[in-house]
């Protein structure tokens, strides 16, 4: 660490701010812009990205024309918040020009290198000192003098490229791993797709489809579905257990979570506007308790292309309370698995969107909820479905438990490694990422 020194931003690299806008213009140059987005959604801009079709006056390229080992910083937002956020040049793109409400870095590379500075400007100190000199009312930018100034911790050069290789290791690691979950995602959708159209048989095979084999399938309400199945009202195998009306005056800061319509979202609850209940008063309304696997649905209409929120808890969101305008859905003469899914598949989303057209409502019923049909295969079959949706499922939920892990461990990895807390031995192995 005595080797490290603080410098200023401007004293190892040249900081230009971008005036080329999104237009294409008549006697200027085809370009490709590098906008405010782009840097804001990646940590590193390199060829795999699309970027916007613009044009600029050939002074404009050469001066905010983006190369490789450049760094770019978003510089203009409606919140202080969003300015500063970096994103690193990795690869040589043709005619890729930095955009309006961007700041272009030129590193001197023979002081610092580009992926630590991408992350030491990255780091939660950086993003405090840029908030603190954005400048405006309505919207904020920040100003050539601020950025300039801004303090970087440098290490040398050495120590700063196996830092880079770390952490690039890392975020490596990370986009792999969110690619898998995508992954994961996309064969679970087309699995349910499958499973509530063709089911499965016993020997754990989908039934063949029915352009193969037509016979095994008859049309109803819904679409074609096996012959043994049922389609029935959501009603005639479930019920809906609508929350309780809480007094406000027994809200608290902590305690039990109040699930309330806000807390519902598409899929995930979404605590950020938290209410909870004093943990003395649970046992008043158990019959109105949440636990891990419970799927709820919220009664505030929504025009969205899903429809209706609905949301699956996991043992993180509970214990939990059910509130008034939520419901849960009970399985009453179907299976409690098979009921979970159902509710969350693409079909009965649909029912759901479909017939709230044209309402002026604010509010679903509950009739309303359990009016839609939804296929309904014999018990041993229901169990099989959800059988398969469950493996699946978890292993969406295992890996996202390792990108978890990999988000704490960068966490960390930059606070050690980028303010000298941790010396780095230059010729030492990149060490191994931990494992899920």
């Amino acid at each position: 660490m005595r080797e490290w020194r603080q410098v200023q931003l401007g004293q190892i690299a040249d900081v230009r701010v971008s005036n080329v806008d999104k237009k294409t213009l008549p006697g200027e140059k085809p370009v490709q812009l590098c906008n405010y987005m782009d840097v804001y959604l990646n940590d590193y801009i390199r060829d795999d990205l699309t970027f916007m079709p613009a044009s600029a006056t050939s002074a404009e390229i050469a001066r905010f024309k983006v190369e490789c080992g450049d760094v770019l910083i978003t510089k203009d937002s409606e919140t202080p918040d969003d300015i500063g956020i970096p994103a690193v040049m990795i690869n040589e793109i043709d005619n890729l020009v930095c955009g309006y409400h961007v700041a272009l870095i030129k590193p001197n590379k023979s002081v610092v290198d580009p992926v630590y500075l991408s992350k030491q400007l990255g780091r939660a100190e950086s993003a405090c000192y840029f908030a603190r000199y954005a400048a405006g009312s309505t919207r904020y930018g920040l100003p050539m003098g601020a950025m300039m100034r801004a303090p970087i911790a440098l290490a040398p050069l050495a120590q700063q490229q196996k830092i880079a290789a770390i952490l690039t290791s890392i975020d490596t690691a990370i986009e792999q791993t969110e690619a898998l979950i995508a992954k994961y995602q996309h064969i679970k959708a087309g699995l349910m797709h499958d499973l509530f159209t063709r089911g499965v048989l016993p020997n754990g095979q989908l039934r063949p489809p029915r352009k193969q084999a037509p016979e095994l399938y008859q049309e109803t309400a819904i679409g074609w579905i096996p012959r043994e199945w049922k389609s029935v009202n959501l009603s005639s195998v479930a019920n809906l257990i609508v929350g309780f009306a809480f007094k406000s005056e027994w809200f608290i800061a902590d305690g039990i979570n109040l699930l309330r319509g806000e807390n519902v979202g598409y899929g995930t609850p979404d605590w950020q506007d938290r209410q909870c209940l004093d943990l003395g008063k649970q046992a008043l309304f158990t019959e109105y308790l949440l636990n891990p696997g419970d799927v709820v649905v919220g009664m505030d209409r929504t025009f969205t292309k899903s429809g209706v929120k609905i949301t699956q808890l996991t043992a993180t969101d509970c214990p939990a309370l059910l509130v008034q305008r939520v419901g849960k859905f009970v399985a009453i003469s179907c299976d409690a698995g098979y009921l979970r899914w159902l509710v969350v598949s693409s079909g009965y989303l649909r029912s759901m969107f479909n017939q709230q057209k044209g309402m002026d409502i604010p509010h679903l019923s509950k009739s309303e909820i359990l009016e839609p049909f939804v296929p309904l295969p014999k018990r041993d079959e229901q169990r099989l479905i959800a059988s398969q949706i469950q493996k699946i499922a978890d292993l969406v939920k295992a890996t996202d438990v390792r990108l978890q892990k990999l988000f704490q461990q960068k966490l960390g990895l930059m606070q050690d490694l980028l303010t000298g807390k941790v010396a780095v031995k230059v010729d030492a192995k990149t060490p191994e990422l931990a494992d899920g």
